[in-house]
């Protein structure tokens, strides 16, 4: 199966759940599971490449000048954490089908497991850096969405956000790590990054990437000091507990340091700042997880220390550390998400959590408890079990490890870290499980149905098999240990056994589960002991650094970002001058290469309206109809200078979206006074006059300056006039730049115009529901109305354009690829059109006649363009590429087919749709204003008497 197929399967999939929610529980569940299990085989089906020691790669370029592209690489590595993220994630679909119950909604917890689920195999499929960013990022949202998925728990709210605060901050800071990784080897993939380990570690950047990407590293997989976010991530429903926070998301991290190790690892700062991290973690973690009564509280603390193991053992920078983290990734998968399933079975069927109100469980729930008690003790280090194996690993690197010059300081917190994880293993098994019976539990606990301690099994399967026979899982830890060594260091010759004799990480481990034992013994001791004790909270220091951040923000925010448009204006614009003075003052200008040209009368005597124009705007814009008709000169004198300097589209496209607009602005005017009041004083007005004059001096040196010199190199309009024709099929080169040498900027304008006409309607609807509406509807004229509400001559007039007008439009629209026209001018014209036809005769009237779903001819314009532009993705070519073709059809002559017209459609529907729900949102303002709208088109208005004319204005129709 394609490696595209693998990641897009749970994005396309998490469409399902909520359609199949109406269905039932078990259809929704069944749609997920069939996905996730489709995915799965699909990975499966690259065994016998990744075991043969293959990569399999697969590539789109998506914006290749960016050094972003659709690069996907699947390894011994990346195959490991995938078939982790699928193999437990099909399992975790299974027990939350049997956990949620009737209340929740199952279609929107798999659709956000879906979601998850495709961004964590994103991840660890990617080969291209910035790729990866995506996906991280995709992470933290979906997660956040599950963390917060029992909306009505305060907890679960607060831990979804806390999360994805931390998280995100991290995600933030690897990008800017991930960004120098890619400048410094001049290439943003990874497979090629990870061939560069001595350039990396060389370049003087290496130190701020490497802090970086660790802050990344260390915030997603909760290391010290980032690990309170993860706990209070337990308010989440047990599944996604089980999912996220012990085999997937908090593996992120994990698995990110695994596959940087090649170029990151094995300098002084890796060792130090990884290794110090890991160690803190380790044992602050299972520190607390002793003293937890929240049986998720435990595990979650429980997950951060041995997350603390992990990150240690990579932080050696040796090939045997390597080694035993990828093995213990292995183990910790399988015991860890056993045990929070069983802590959400004991929840489901106890109705509690707190181990003060459990014991004597195994008496009630033996199937639980074998389960349960087995994953506890692999966890712990009891031999025959996959934790006792990955366990002594870890000892055994860490008898070898030097840090800060001394040689027992991570033996001995390593052995301290181990000895509080076997105590809070034994702590829950015999505080859950062992002593008598209870007869005060919330709810009589009893062993769930197969379905909740089926998943868990299986898991609880692994965890012995692997523990008795690690010579079975020995070959494949190898292989994916040679993926993260990469060519840094050599395979290590160690052997996955159960005995390597009486060793010193023996002697350890027995001091660990010894001394386990001791602290279960001297438990409420140390209960009190730690409860009297002061130490720093987390989350309260959390929540008041988020505070004081956010004081300091608004302080900075508020005398900036106040809502005044002219500070912003004036802010910008003198930012603008004082970087082009600077220029200007520090550079060079080159003598003039031409002389001035004689303008000649024309020219002047339209310069000079134009500036007269501009001039009045000036003095007279609050009175807002006049400054209406000043705008709409300026408009019209720049078309003129448009065709004086040989640029008919630019003329066209110019007066028809003055046309367009300037009828808009008369309808929104409609509902405004006609003056303008003053608001700023003339203090502030003379600032914003002397900035505006200064702008415009340095635009017109600027231009002037250039115009006498010729370009230094060759201008882009040379190669558009030689490949116009050659590359797009069409003469007309302004026509061929908009819909095929920069069609992805006139998509993105369409869509612009599209979302400002919905802005539009929904600022409509929020003021017809709003108070404006009780004002709308009181509303009077404020002078006297013409009482001939749609004047004849015009009504006729634009009947009998409509049709002339329609096929003036169809023409533009298909000479545009070869002479001036196109799909936006030829929109413009036929809503000019329609416009005249409301305008003249009503809208009431207009609309019952041509009444259209300007939604949806939006929608169908963009979705027209897109749909042509991904069309050039199969042959291989990129987005918007174009077409074309000659052909002949008798009795015609011979006449071209491009792509680009269909593009064009998409862009000529968009601009209709956008103007006309524009005009349709200000006329339904017009009829709820009591302005009396006649069904007929000609009628003089009946409630207009002669004799009161003057002291009673006439209503009027909105057109």
């Amino acid at each position: 199966m394609s490696l595209f197929l693998i990641v897009a399967l749970p994005f396309l999939g998490a469409l399902l759940p909520g359609l199949m929610n109406s269905a039932g529980r078990q259809a929704c569940a069944g749609v997920t599971f069939m996905v996730s299990l489709l995915a799965f085989v699909g990975l499966m089906s690259h065994v016998p490449a990744i075991f043969a020691g293959d990569v399999i790669t697969a590539r789109v370029d998506w914006l290749p000048t960016l050094g972003l592209n659709f690069t996907l690489m699947l390894d011994a590595l990346g195959f490991f954490f995938a078939f982790l993220i699928l193999g437990i994630g099909l399992l975790i679909i299974t027990y939350g089908r049997f956990y949620l119950s009737r209340d929740d909604n199952m279609g929107e917890f798999f659709t956000y497991l879906l979601l998850f689920q495709g961004a964590m195999v994103g991840i660890v499929l990617s080969d291209n850096i910035l790729l990866l960013l995506v996906f991280w990022e995709l992470t933290s949202l979906s997660s956040f969405l599950l963390i917060g998925y029992w909306k009505h728990l305060p907890e679960g709210r607060q831990g979804a956000r806390m999360a994805l605060a931390v998280t995100g901050m991290g995600g933030l800071a690897m990008i800017g790590g991930m960004l120098i990784l890619g400048q410094i080897v001049g290439s943003y993939d990874l497979s090629v990054i990870l061939q560069n380990r001595d350039m990396i570690q060389a370049d003087p950047l290496y130190i701020p990437a490497l802090l970086l990407i660790l802050m990344g590293c260390f915030t997603k997989s909760a290391q010290f000091p980032f690990h309170f976010w993860l706990p209070h991530a337990m308010a989440a429903p047990t599944p996604v507990s089980a999912y996220l926070h012990s085999a997937t998301m908090v593996k992120a991290g994990i698995f990110l340091m695994a596959r940087m190790w090649p170029v990151l690892s094995g300098t002084p700062e890796w060792v130090m700042i990884v290794t110090t991290a890991g160690l803190i973690t380790m044992v602050l973690g299972a520190v607390i997880a002793l003293f937890k009564h929240d049986l998720k509280a435990l595990l979650a603390f429980s997950t951060v220390s041995h997350l603390g193991l992990i990150t240690m053992l990579l932080g050696t920078g040796t090939a045997f550390g390597a080694m035993a983290a990828v093995f213990h990734i292995l183990n910790h998968a399988t015991f860890k998400a056993a045990l929070f399933m069983s802590a959400g079975i004991i929840d489901h069927e106890a109705h509690t959590r707190d181990i003060r109100r459990l014991g004597g469980l195994r008496h009630l729930m033996p199937v639980t408890f074998v389960i349960a008690t087995l994953a506890a003790l692999s966890m712990a280090g009891i031999p025959l079990l996959n934790g006792f194996l990955s366990k002594e690993m870890m000892l055994e690197e860490a008898v070898h490890t030097t840090l800060y010059g001394t040689w027992w300081l991570v033996p001995v917190m390593a052995t301290v870290g181990s000895l509080f994880s076997a105590a809070y293993c034994f702590r829950f098994i015999s505080h859950t499980f062992l002593g008598p019976k209870r007869d005060d539990y919330p709810s009589h606990p009893h062993d769930p149905g197969s379905g909740m301690w089926l998943p868990p099994a299986i898991l609880v399967v692994l965890v012995v098999v692997i523990g008795v026979a690690p010579f079975l899982a020995e070959p494949f830890v190898k292989l994916v240990t040679g993926a993260v060594l990469g060519n840094a260091l050599p395979m290590p010759t160690a052997h996955l056994k159960i005995w390597h004799g009486l060793t010193t990480p023996l002697y350890m481990s027995i001091v660990a589960v010894g001394g386990g034992l001791i602290v279960l013994a001297l438990f409420t001791p140390l209960l009190r002991g730690w409860n009297a004790a002061p130490r720093p909270e987390a989350k309260i220091i959390f929540d008041r650094i988020i505070a004081g951040s956010v004081w300091v923000a608004r302080g900075v925010v508020r005398p900036l970002h106040d809502g005044a448009f002219t500070r912003y204006g004036a802010i910008m614009a003198v930012t603008v001058l004082a970087a082009g003075y600077y220029a200007w003052s520090t550079g060079t200008v080159s003598a003039p290469t031409r002389t001035l040209q004689s303008p000649g009368a024309v020219p002047i005597a339209g310069w000079l309206m134009l500036v007269s124009a501009t001039v009045g705007m000036v003095f007279l814009h609050r009175n807002r109809l006049l400054a209406l008709i000043l705008i709409a000169i300026v408009g019209l004198m720049v078309s003129i200078g448009f065709v004086f300097l040989s640029a008919p589209d630019l003329a066209m496209t110019q007066i028809t979206v003055e046309v367009v607009t300037i009828i808009l602005l008369l309808l929104a005017l409609n509902f405004l006074p006609n003056r303008t009041p003053v608001e700023s004083s003339l203090l502030r007005r003379t600032r914003d006059g002397a900035v505006a004059i200064a702008g415009g001096l340095g635009a017109m040196g600027l231009a002037y300056h250039y115009l006498l010199r010729d370009a230094v190199s060759t201008p882009i309009s040379e190669f558009h006039l030689a490949n116009s024709y050659k590359g797009g099929g069409g003469t007309n080169v302004v026509n061929v730049i908009l819909v095929d040498f920069r069609g992805f900027d006139t998509y993105g304008e369409i869509i612009v115009l599209g979302i400002a006409a919905l802005l539009i309607y929904a600022l409509t609807e929020t003021l017809l529901a709003g108070p404006v509406r009780a004002r709308l509807l009181n509303r009077k004229p404020d002078q006297a109305r013409a009482g001939d509400m749609h004047p004849t001559m015009m009504v006729v007039l634009t009947r009998v354009i409509m049709p002339v007008v329609l096929m003036v439009g169809f023409y533009i629209f298909l000479r545009g690829h070869n002479e001036p026209g196109g799909g936006f001018i030829a929109g413009l014209i036929v809503s000019i059109a329609v416009v005249m036809q409301y305008m003249a005769s009503g809208f009431s009237w207009a609309s019952a006649r041509q009444h259209y779903p300007y939604h949806g001819i939006i929608g169908s314009g963009v979705l027209i363009a897109g749909l042509t532009g991904m069309g050039s993705w199969f042959v291989d070519k990129p987005f918007l590429t174009s077409d074309f073709t000659y052909v002949r059809i008798p009795p015609f002559e011979e006449f071209e087919l491009a792509t680009a017209a269909l593009f064009d459609l998409g862009v000529f529907l968009a601009v209709v749709g956008a103007v006309m729900l524009s005009l349709e949102s200000f006329s339904r303002l017009a009829r709820r204003a009591q302005m009396t709208e006649s069904e007929h088109a000609m009628d003089i208005d009946p409630s207009r008497d002669e004799s009161t004319a003057s002291a009673e204005p006439a209503a009027r129709g909105e057109g």
